[in-house]
């Protein structure tokens, strides 16, 4: 592995690329300093989204609008360690081209790729991964059962009810696993049938249907006999298992494979539900399926979750165009993940909100799905409002470049969104994302197209909504005074739940942050202490953490660096459950500050560790005069207390610890 910097593994689904990849990265672990890094793609549908995916999984977060690859390359450079893509069978080409890129950007990274086929790009190692060894006429391993017979043996005993195989039965499993190529998910789906019948009746069954193929025309496969042995095998088992199900497990297979990247059952239940299928046989229909091994379940922070693998979804894919039940299964997902991304909304400023982060979390993949489904439908608002909808979960969760490009894409010109409330909420949810990244040009442009819209529908939401976008521009672009016109025309009285009532309380963030500017600290203290105490009524985390943030500038402000650590410090602890990067950044940078004359050595190591997060951002301090001018001023006082080698080294120390790592220390440490 250390040898090649690129190596691929080749082979047919479910002959166990995933798992050796996996393993292999654990064995070289050591090699590479800069850790293992795997990269999931299947879920990813366009070539253009696989940079995405590797920046994701690197969990960078530029928040700028440069393209994801030149993010990635700039930041693998100096980097030494392993990507390990998996799945790259569907995007070969596009992989070839982002793997060349990186190689010669970063001459310390090396590449594992998984793929039905070579991405046929210079400098590739190439490695067939062969089925697992199976026992023949002369035996094997001295006697000893072969590799997929003990798989066959272990699963069988893992199978509900279990099945305990004995030493008269090698025979007949050595017989089934030779059947079966060794494939391992052909093995472990005959095995999980066990529970359900005889060892001999499965042996005899698997005999029967290859005899069958091997005279007849498959139309799924083509004839038998011109088809890759291993590749037959494990779909003629695939084939024969969907046989074996129910009727009604085989339409819950066939609708369940519309679902990208796993899903929840109120999911399944929701989109599957249909005909013969009601809504309360499907938490049975996704255990007996688990029990075939048909689906995978995981037991998460928020409840089950499934997912398949891609050879079963892909089966199961084949039946859903075979059903003509394609297009309405793709149509259901799509309405499902459109009111949940309306759900969230209303209720993410409350109690639940760690939950909702989770959970959109797990769902990124189908949410990034049904937007696409959004986007290709002739229709522009279900795509305007899906995309303005999870305003909250690209900006409070640490996914702005989508938080941009989605908003941008349903408003584009050639879509001829209509000039309506959806359009107008789409347009100052992509104004509040560029704030954020520092686009202040394209958040005054929304900003033109917005206020006329606003004026015609006097829909006072939007008006308040558009109010915060232009406040956050004129503050973080150095004009308090006007930033606090603006919104001194915000209501008294906050709304009582939703997107309105985050507004409101980002308002009085903005208010706060604008009197602190103006150096008017009573006022910005007051703001802060009225975000603080609607966020807590509310039960709102992220709000209440930004609170904490501007009342620890203004006790900076008024010489209390005690008290600015400890609110920082809570704001950073609630800031990380979410992942807003940005406002972790600048509480880092806030705890750097109100530590130089207590602690200056670990003052300049949280410094260190605010400049690598910065830098994972993007934008140094999002270009903000005062956020540069403050982590300046920071460093320059430390070093005359420390010394330029003390302090050096302290910084270094937080600079190469790693964000995640580094962030922990500091929140252990307090």
């Amino acid at each position: 592995m250390t040898a090649h910097r690129l190596v691929t593994l080749t082979g047919p689904g479910g002959v166990g690329k995933s798992r050796l990849s996996r393993h292999a990265g654990t064995e070289v672990r050591a090699a590479f300093p800069d850790g293992v890094w795997l990269v999931e793609l299947y879920p990813v549908r366009d070539a253009e989204m696989i940079a995405l995916g590797v920046y994701e999984a690197l969990r960078l977060s530029d928040q700028t609008t440069r393209p994801a690859l030149d993010v990635v390359a700039e930041w693998l450079a100096d980097k030494q360690l392993l990507l390990i893509l998996d799945c790259c069978e569907h995007l070969t080409a596009g992989c070839a081209d982002l793997v060349r890129v990186l190689l010669a950007a970063a001459p310390g990274v090396h590449v594992l790729a998984t793929s039905r086929s070579a991405l046929q790009t210079r400098g590739e190692r190439v490695v067939p991964v062969l089925p697992l060894p199976i026992t023949t006429g002369a035996g094997c391993c001295d006697g000893a059962p072969a590799d997929a017979e003990l798989l066959f043996t272990q699963r069988a005993a893992e199978a509900s009810p279990p099945v305990v195989l004995a030493e008269r039965d090698s025979a007949a499993v050595a017989e089934i696993c030779a059947r079966l190529e060794g494939i391992p998910l052909a093995v472990e789906l005959a095995a999980a049938r066990l529970a359900e019948t005889s060892l001999n009746e499965l042996g005899w069954a698997l005999h029967t249907r290859f005899e069958f193929l091997a005279r007849q025309s498959d139309s799924a496969y083509g004839r038998a006999g011109e088809a890759d042995p291993r590749h037959w095998a494990l779909r003629t088992t695939i084939g024969w298992s969907h046989e074996l199900c129910s009727p009604l497990e085989r339409l819950a297979w066939t609708r369940l494979s519309v679902f990208v990247g796993g899903f929840e059952p109120e999911a399944a239940q929701w989109v599957c539900t249909g005909g013969p299928l009601a809504s309360r046989q499907v938490p049975g229909l996704l255990d007996r399926l688990v029990d075939h091994c048909v689906l995978q379940r995981a037991d998460t922070v928020c409840g089950p979750r499934y997912s398949m693998l891609d050879t079963i979804r892909e089966y199961g894919q084949e039946w859903l165009a075979r059903l003509e039940e394609e297009q309405p299964l793709r149509e259901r997902h799509r309405d499902y993940y459109r009111q949940l991304a309306q759900a969230g909304d209303h209720l993410w400023a409350g109690p639940e909100q760690v939950d909702w982060s989770e959970r959109l979390t797990a769902e990124h993949a189908n949410l990034r799905e049904a937007l696409e489904s959004c986007l290709a439908d002739p229709d522009p608002l279900p795509a305007l409002e899906m995309a303005s909808d999870l305003w909250f979960f690209w900006t409070g969760c640490g996914f702005l470049r989508e938080g941009r490009a989605y908003p941008e894409r349903a408003i584009a010109g050639e879509r001829k969104a209509p000039q309506g409330p959806q359009l107008l909420r789409a347009l100052w949810s992509c104004g509040h994302v560029a704030n954020m990244q520092g686009d202040f040009a394209r958040s005054a442009a929304l900003e033109n197209t917005s206020w006329p819209l606003a004026d015609r529908f006097a829909d006072p939401a939007a008006t308040a909504a558009l109010r915060y976008v232009r406040g956050t521009r004129l503050v973080m672009t150095a004009r308090p005074d006007q930033a606090l016109d603006v919104c001194r025309a915000s209501p008294d009285r906050p709304p009582a739940r939703g997107s309105a009532l985050a507004i409101w309380l980002l308002t009085r963030g903005i208010t706060s942050y604008a009197h602190l500017l103006s150096g008017e600290i009573a006022h910005a203290v007051a703001a802060a202490d009225l975000m603080r105490e609607h966020s807590e009524h509310h039960g709102d985390l992220w709000l209440r953490a930004y609170a904490l943030y501007f009342l620890a500038m203004a006790a900076l402000a008024n010489g209390d660096p005690t008290t600015a650590h400890r609110h920082a410090r809570d704001s950073l602890a609630l800031k990380w459950q979410l992942n807003d990067t940005f406002g972790a950044a600048v509480d880092l940078d806030t705890m750097a500050t109100s530590l130089i004359a207590s602690a200056p050595e670990r003052a300049a190591r949280l410094l260190g560790t605010a400049d690598s997060l910065w830098h994972s951002i993007g934008r140094n301090r999002a270009g903000v005069p005062e956020f540069l001018a403050t982590r300046n001023a920071c460093e320059q006082q430390l070093r005359e207390t420390l010394g330029d080698a003390p302090y050096a080294t302290a910084h270094r120390m937080g600079l190469e610890a790693g964000i995640d790592e580094g962030i922990s220390y500091f929140l252990r440490l307090e």
